[in-house]
């Protein structure tokens, strides 16, 4: 076959931190099933600088950009590679792909019976670890012996005929039994010893077992959606199911709200169904909902979260996580299990950030650049601790596509920090009527209005759109946050890609942000949350900085969630403020003037935000699109939790399928796209700005 053709030439490879990136000449042997590679075309004739078994392996093209993808071997390495551009990507991928596909199935035809390949326990009863006695030469073929059956020679598998589902259900119920009897041998084991029930191999070989279980059950989940489709109608010749899952009928699918029930899902719980069968508003529903926040009222939830307690009584972490990650492994797709879920979306934790508006409000009250830049470095410090809910790591719900969170929060005048001096009155009486219809009728009342809203606005990659403002203080910040997640061993790492920007516009300043990446470390025992890196706070107009840097703790000694950071002038390079402490406890500035003062965030009061009751929200707000995952996981009902949000992610799915082919693109609602960042549909420097506009002509 001309696929089947050995192909070679330079690509780059990601060698490590140090080094990066670096030119190498690889060459595809089709025949041995191998992918090796050479410093340069010269030294082919020498022997290979590093070589992958593709029998097994996993051909990825990365989402980064238009030009890298990975290889992973089924033995755990990993090359990551980058093409010239997108075309030759495509060229290496579909031909290692094609190669990789032809070695397995070659493996597969080949095995022994399961008989003479079954791993004993008791035959492993006094020996050392399994991964000790593994020998060095073990390859891709060895590793694919054990656990598959091999289909009699010169048999052809027959095509399923609906009959069949019986027996192949039988077969499957004899798998899972013998599958748990699997794990009840191993977590028999001592805790101590040579051999023990935490032992890494027999880990991977729990997390595999499960894998291959649920990948297996949902194979036949397919295959009964495909018998209970043909006992519908017959279908014509030549169709081909590609998704055997009932879809929504494009009239239908633009309609917000729309209840679809199947009978294919009767059985299901009628929330469940609801979850799968309300479509995400489109084009034809996209309008701008302005929230009154007369309608919020205080909230009264307060979902504090569970230890997810030790590995021993939460082993599917484990078993999860090894059945599907390796090192350096994007998590943007991968579903993680449902009882490590906070109970609220990730637009609600956006906005839990904000829980300390008086601090928020204070900024703009500085007399001084100097001082309001470091009122935001002490409002921007303080708002991680809050949106954290504590130390344990346990994850929010992914948002789907077109979710929205709304809330807002009073915060009585006298509670906010002012000073003498400071020029309240900067704008005329006729422009503050004229800037908002919510300060009509409202010009006496003593408490300030912070609102806000989030949006997802997109989910390959995953971004979500954030903007709050304070009208009367003419004031507010709008960020944009992509969440690229990576498997990194012990732990997992969350890179906030993506800026924000506060508007004090009293000031005509505009100050720009980043965020800090978040680790959940000791994923194999009790996770907890660490947040690490640099991030930077700008202020172009006024010329002041600040550098903060999240520590990550050492591997040897060291504090636990240490941060520190500086204020400078940049024209001077005088700095005026030092910072340090713990993000999560107490924090210590110190002046220029010799001043020093502490903030222990753990005496710090919280605003509760205010948010419309569940039953006047819309289908797509968050607490009311994840109801009843929220509320399976406050019974501790985790099968339910998960049935659940399943619906939710598989409705998803099926609607960006739908959208692709329809080709009907997704509009957002809230936000819009502005070079590489999104921005509110209305942001308050518009609304000024028009206001300044119009009394100027006036004038």
């Amino acid at each position: 076959s001309d696929h089947m053709e050995n192909i070679y030439g330079y690509l780059m490879k990601y060698t490590n931190l140090v080094t990066g990136w670096q030119y190498r000449f690889f060459v595809l042997n089709n025949d041995a099933g191998l992918l090796e590679y050479f410093v340069n075309e010269q030294s082919r004739h020498l022997k290979p600088r590093g070589t992958l078994q593709l029998a097994g392996a996993v051909i990825s093209p990365s989402d980064e950009d238009s030009h890298t993808f990975t290889v992973n071997a089924a033995s755990g390495e990993q090359y990551k590679l980058r093409a010239t551009d997108a075309k030759e990507r495509q060229h290496w991928v579909s031909r290692l792909q094609i190669c990789t596909q032809h070695h397995t199935e070659a493996i597969g035809k080949n095995n022994p019976p399961l008989k003479s390949r079954s791993f004993s326990l008791a035959s492993q009863g006094s020996a050392n670890s399994p991964g000790v006695q593994r020998r060095p030469s073990q390859n891709a073929v060895s590793f694919f012996n054990v656990g598959h059956h091999r289909l009699p020679t010169g048999k052809r598998v027959p095509i399923m005929q609906p009959d069949h589902l019986v027996d192949v259900r039988e077969m499957m119920s004899q798998a899972e039994g013998q599958q748990r009897d699997l794990i009840r041998s191993i977590e028999c084991l001592p805790v101590s010893g040579h051999l023990t029930s935490l032992d890494q191999d027999l880990l991977m070989l729990k997390a595999t077992s499960m894998a291959t279980m649920n990948c297996l059950n949902d194979c036949f989940h397919i295959l009964q959606l495909q018998h209970a489709s043909q006992q519908k109608g017959s279908l014509p010749a030549g169709t081909t199911i590609s998704w055997l899952e009932p879809k929504i009928s494009l009239a239908n699918h633009f309609k917000n709200g729309a209840a679809q029930n199947f009978p294919a899902e009767i059985n299901k719980p009628a929330s469940v169904r609801e979850e799968q069968s309300v479509a995400e508003p489109c084009q034809l529903t996209r309008e701008h909902e302005e929230i009154n926040p007369d309608e919020e009222v205080e909230d009264i939830c307060d979902d504090k979260e569970d230890d997810l307690g030790a590995v021993e009584e939460q082993r599917s972490v484990i078993l999860h996580l090894l059945s599907q990650l390796k090192l350096g492994m994007d998590l943007t797709r991968v579903v993680l299990p449902t009882f490590i879920l906070e109970k609220r979306s990730l637009l609600e934790m956006y906005a839990d950030f904000m829980s300390h508006p008086d601090l928020f409000i204070a900024i703009t009250n500085g007399t001084t650049p100097e001082e309001r830049m470091i009122r935001f470095v002490e409002y921007y410090l303080t708002s991680f601790h809050e949106g954290r809910k504590g130390a344990i790591a346990k994850k929010p719900y992914n948002p789907i596509i077109g979710e929205t969170f709304h809330c807002s929060w009073r915060m009585p005048k006298s509670d906010v920090a002012t000073d003498t001096g400071s020029n309240f009155s900067a704008h005329s009486p006729s422009e503050q009527v004229t800037l908002s219809k919510d300060l009509e009728g409202q010009t006496e009342l003593d408490y300030y209005t912070v609102k806000f809203v989030a949006e997802q606005v997109s989910h390959h990659p995953p971004v979500s759109g954030f903007y709050a403002e304070c009208v009367e203080r003419k004031m507010c910040v709008n960020a944009h946050v992509w969440t690229k997640s990576k498997f990194l061993g012990m732990s997992i790492g969350v890179t906030m890609v993506g800026e924000g920007l506060l508007s004090l516009l009293e000031h005509g300043e505009e100050y720009t942000f980043s965020l800090p990446c978040a680790y959940a470390r000791s994923i194999l025992t009790v996770p907890w949350v660490e947040l690490g890196g640099k991030v930077n706070i700008n202020c172009v107009k006024t010329g002041y900085s600040a550098s903060i840097n999240f520590h990550t703790k050492p591997f040897y000694g060291g504090k636990l969630h240490r941060v520190t950071g500086e204020v400078k002038q940049n024209t001077t390079n005088t700095v005026v403020c030092r910072v340090q402490g713990e993000w999560n406890s107490v924090l210590e500035f110190t002046y220029s003037n010799g001043e020093t003062k502490y903030v222990d965030l753990t005496k710090l009061s919280v605003t509760r935000k205010r948010v419309r009751p569940l039953e006047r929200q819309g289908p797509f707000e968050s607490r009311r699109l994840w109801q009843h995952v929220t509320e399976s996981l406050r019974d501790g009902d985790i099968d339910k939790a998960t049935e659940h949000k399943r619906a939710l992610e598989e409705r998803q799915r099926n609607e960006e399928r739908l959208r692709a082919e329809t080709e009907t693109p997704w509009c957002t609602k809230y936000f819009l796209k502005e070079g590489d960042g999104w921005v509110y549909h209305k942001p308050l420097w518009k609304t000024v700005s028009a206001v300044q506009t119009q009394q100027m002509d006036t004038n």
